[in-house]
């Protein structure tokens, strides 16, 4: 069984995350938050690394998946000639430090007699420590397995008897029949902690229903798409991390952006470009909560210096994620080095702040009170943006190579200072307004004048580079042009011409060099970059192109998996999904495409209702 990318869900409870593949493997579990160390690791590794397998014995049974409506709740329907059955995934919402981390499996019978099989291998620490067994007397209600190994426990429940094998497995077979259900659920507990209370899954299942479909039902957002939406912004509630409102970029590590590369990495860390994004779109969206903790978040990150900003930090705020390899681990298909933690975390990288200082304004434009102590750490922001707009740094993509003066990097320090003045000329602040503009308009000049071709007519990647880039899109995107400028279109139409690939016309970061090394200090290829494809959709409605932009999201939509989630990367060639999974940034950039479209859509109405007030 090849298990691509996008054959899994996720499923999760706003500290952490399980994948489960469409055929009932759970292949990767973190307990019990998004960066610990993983129970289940069989994703860039093998069976014995740790899986969950729960699936009919019948080797004919079909499979139809999909989410709960407005649910992180995942349906697993399994079907046979003779029989049916559903298995519904959940890890129950808790609030923050309460409860115990829970993978609940609940199998129901539909129709005929459905015999079921459950495997399970827990191994801790990324799959490298095996756990001592231990079985809990036989109580009323099924039996209990607990594994232990060092600080963590796990403790296994099952309504159907339990047995345990050779191979380290603690498996389970039974059937259902019409209205009969069995209950299998994995907690997690601190090893030196007593043992934890046996789950109530009926009462875990309707609470957890009822929280994400109250969260589901607060969404302001009306437009073309919505259940497409919708999937999205669960995506990235389900991404947030409940205890302290960050938000990790994905769930997983070292999904390649090139199957059997080195371009692996882990994502299960918080980007302030990324969480400030995310969090201005669920703002705009009507999720103001969780744009007041993400400023929560970044108050506490940050600690009151500026100066030492980082890129990430840790969910909780923390600043050391030193890189390291996981050498036990093959990686997924062979794509290895399996990385932990990540080296990125101290570049400099200038677009952050202007990325954040945006998010505030969007935040605050979508009804987000405004905080005396947020407008202090911006002006501290940009603060910074004054003394470091001229230096080079390593740019949007995290570039290993040399550090170079990246466009998109000056583009987002003017944005910085453009939302700072809107601010204060809007009353809602004060400051040195005439200090602002003038830096600006400096920014926006030197940009002009260094970063623009005008014989390709085409912005360019980095001052002096020949290159293309598809950060350049963001350009009208954020007002630093207006769409109809002669450099604008130019640029988007020569990043059609250079980036594009295969014939969905997706959109490639940047031009990679295959073997040799290139300037982004990496060899190999990668895929097409789906947030990028998501900007030309942008970039399109904005210059009139809104044919052309919708056709072109209509077919990142079917790129979609069955139950809506999207990698980071599509390899155009192979068709398929790339690096780690479910990406944040990807769902995103799904969703502000789709507020342009719809707000694209609401002024051609009206237009369309004025002319014929007028010819009336």
């Amino acid at each position: 069984m090849t298990a691509l990318i996008e054959d899994h869900a996720l499923v999760g409870d706003m500290h952490t995350a399980a994948l489960i593949h469409r055929r009932g493997s759970v292949v990767w579990q973190s307990f019990p938050d998004f960066d610990s160390p993983a129970v289940f690791a069989s994703l860039v590794g093998t069976p014995e690394h740790g899986s969950w397998d729960l699936c009919p014995t019948a080797p004919d049974a079909q499979v139809h998946r999909r989410y709960l409506p407005g649910t992180a709740v995942l349906e697993t329907v399994w079907t046979t000639p003779r029989a049916q059955a559903r298995v519904l995934d959940l890890m129950p919402h808790r609030a923050p430090g309460c409860g115990n981390p829970q993978l609940i499996r609940v199998v129901q019978g539909v129709r005929g007699e459905m015999p079921m099989s459950s495997r399970i291998l827990v191994r801790f620490a990324y799959g490298k420590v095996a756990p001592r067994l231990v079985r809990h007397p036989h109580q009323f209600g099924g039996d209990r397995y607990a594994a232990f190994a060092g600080p963590d426990s796990l403790y296994l429940d099952s309504s159907a008897p339990l047995s345990e094998h050779e191979d380290g497995t603690v498996q389970a077979a039974f059937c259902v029949r019409p209205g009969e259900r069995q209950v299998l659920a994995l907690s997690w507990q601190p090893s030196h902690l007593p043992a934890p209370p046996r789950p109530d899954p009926a009462a875990a299942l309707e609470s957890t229903i009822a929280f994400w479909s109250d969260w589901s039902a607060r969404s302001t957002y009306t437009g073309p798409y919505q259940q497409e939406v919708q999937r999205s912004l669960i995506v990235l509630k389900a991404l947030t991390y409940s205890p302290t409102g960050g938000m990790v970029a994905a769930p997983t590590t070292s999904l390649p952006e090139e199957i059997g590369g080195e371009r692996q990495w882990d994502y299960r860390y918080t980007w302030l470009r990324d969480a400030a994004i995310a969090l201005s779109v669920l703002a705009l969206t009507g999720h103001l909560e969780e744009a007041a903790d993400w400023r929560d978040w970044l108050a506490r990150a940050i600690a009151g210096d500026p100066a030492t900003v980082q890129i990430m930090y840790s969910i909780k705020g923390g600043r050391d994620l030193p890189e390291n390899i996981l050498a036990h681990l093959p990686g997924y298909e062979g794509s290895f080095p399996v990385r932990i933690g990540n080296g990125a975390a101290h570049q400099p990288q200038l677009d952050v702040f202007g990325e954040v200082l945006d998010a505030f304004h969007l935040a605050e434009e979508a009804g987000l009170a405004p905080c005396d102590d947020a407008f202090a750490l911006q002006s501290a922001l940009l603060t910074q943006v004054e003394t470091r707009w001229h230096l080079p740094d390593a740019g949007i993509w995290e570039m290993r190579g040399p550090e170079r003066h990246f466009v998109h990097s000056k583009v987002m320090g003017w944005v910085a200072a453009d939302r700072m003045v809107r601010r204060i000329e809007s009353g809602r602040a004060t400051g040195p307004v005439e200090k602002w503009r003038t830096l600006r308009d400096a920014i926006h000049a030197d940009v002009c004048a260094h970063g623009y071709d005008p014989v390709r007519n085409t912005f360019t990647q980095s001052y002096g580079s020949t290159e293309l880039d598809a950060s350049l899109l963001l350009i009208p995107l954020v007002g630093f042009l207006p769409p109809d400028d002669k450099r604008v279109i130019g640029t988007i139409e020569a990043i059609q011409s250079e980036l594009a690939t295969g014939d969905e016309g997706l959109i490639l970061r940047y031009r990679t060099t295959g073997a040799v090394t290139g300037a982004d200090g990496l060899a190999g290829d990668e895929g097409a970059f789906l947030a990028c494809s998501f900007w030309l959709v942008e970039a399109l409605t904005m210059i009139g192109r809104t044919a052309e932009a919708t056709t072109l999201f209509e077919t990142l939509l079917s790129l979609t998996n069955d139950v809506g989630l999207l990698a980071e990367e599509y390899d155009c060639v192979a068709r398929r999904q790339l690096g780690n999974f479910p990406q944040a940034f990807s769902h995103f950039a799904l969703v502000s495409a789709a507020l342009r479209l719809a707000s694209e859509e609401k002024t051609a109405a009206r237009d369309e209702a004025l002319g014929l007030d007028t010819a009336a």
